[in-house]
């Protein structure tokens, strides 16, 4: 039946998150409701406040987290109440041409580009005061309870620390992917990161996993840098310490350029700059940070001419399903950590609280 719940509802743009009740439709054919236990908060969500990032209104953000089952609609064979899973929001249905094409992740039943806000059969689990509130990216994790469809969940160890691998959910899995699936960094290369929030420090994790000999990490907040060396990045500098063009500077850092660099802000001029502080021929820049809506990139074709490759980066390049409970697996071998990401640990209803801290870069 219908669970009556709170949530945070964002009812328009520009504003504050809203804590409602509101009610959840239980789960429908090839559905599963689950209760969420922990969430973190992503840029991704602000860029949708700010506008950045269109989507129609009001809406339940969030879409990195973890929870446990709570009831499945029929014809659900994968998952059953009471399991741990990481709601997903790009799915694997199995069945799309990126689904089965081996190099592919980015299934075809993901909301990302289509801004539809609603469950694949084109309604929502979510009513708040009689008017429907619209699902964010399939996921919609700052509530008690949410809906998703089965080809976006993934079941995970039941022994893994809920409020931890829910950074697999996004934040984590994006960057270390970014390294390791997307850009395939081999043992002793040169990388270059531009941001170092959640995303960029796993984008270090991963170059170090991956063997790079140097990484260097660029920031225009200094207070980042202990916690990149931390984490393995090798050079720490702020575009703001110098007067020429960071990805000169670079240049002259390694001679030739990096083997491979990524942005991680989602801002056009570094994403050029990180296309071109890589090396002319054999260098690859992977763009992982959300591109702002409605703006566009000029640069000289030429970088591209000599060699270089440009490339995006959803999810990490990780097929889903298939990849989350693997990396959870991975967090309890211990193969990398998780606990350096997280900076604060708040009582979801401060969730305002939290989007501050994050715009402030804290």
């Amino acid at each position: 039946q219908v669970i009556k719940c709170k949530a945070a509802v964002l009812w328009e743009a520009n504003k504050p998150f809203s804590i409602e009740e509101v009610e959840v439709a239980p789960p429908k054919e090839h559905e599963v409701r689950i209760k969420i236990m922990a969430t973190g908060i992503c840029r991704s969500d602000d860029h949708v406040i700010t506008g950045a990032l269109v989507m129609p209104f009001p809406i339940i953000l969030g879409h990195e987290a973890a929870g446990v089952v709570e009831s499945v609609g029929q014809r659900v064979t994968s998952i059953k109440p009471g399991d741990k899973v990481i709601p997903l929001f790009v799915p694997q249905c199995g069945e799309c041409k990126s689904c089965l094409n081996t190099k592919g992740n980015l299934c075809s039943k993901t909301d990302l580009g289509t801004s539809a806000g609603l469950m694949p059969d084109g309604t929502t689990r979510f009513t708040c005061k009689g008017k429907a509130i619209y699902h964010f990216l399939g996921t919609s994790t700052f509530t008690e309870y949410t809906v998703v469809h089965e080809s976006a969940v993934a079941k995970i160890d039941s022994a893994a620390p809920l409020e931890k691998v829910c950074l697999i959910g996004c934040g984590f899995s994006t960057g270390y992917g970014a390294a390791l699936q997307t850009a395939k960094v081999e043992p002793g290369s040169t990388c270059a990161v531009f941001g170092l929030g959640g995303v960029g420090l796993s984008v270090v994790i991963g170059c170090k996993v991956a063997g790079a000999s140097r990484i260097i990490a660029v920031d225009i907040n200094s207070d980042k840098f202990a916690k990149a060396k931390e984490l393995g990045a090798t050079d720490c500098i702020n575009p703001k310490d110098f007067n020429k063009p960071i990805h000169e500077v670079l240049m002259e850092m390694t001679g030739q350029g990096v083997d491979y660099s990524f942005e991680v802000i989602g801002r056009t001029d570094t994403m050029t700059a990180a296309l071109a502080c890589c090396q002319n021929n054999y260098g690859v820049s992977v763009i992982v940070g959300v591109p702002p809506a409605a703006q566009k990139i000029t640069f000289d074709p030429m970088l591209l001419f000599t060699g270089r490759s440009w490339k995006g980066s959803i999810f990490g390049g990780w097929k889903s399903k298939d990849a989350v409970p693997k990396l959870v697996a991975d967090y309890m071998k211990k193969k990398f950590v998780l606990d350096p990401l997280i900076t604060h640990t708040l009582p979801w209803t401060k969730i305002n609280e939290g989007f501050d801290l994050l715009r402030t870069g804290k």
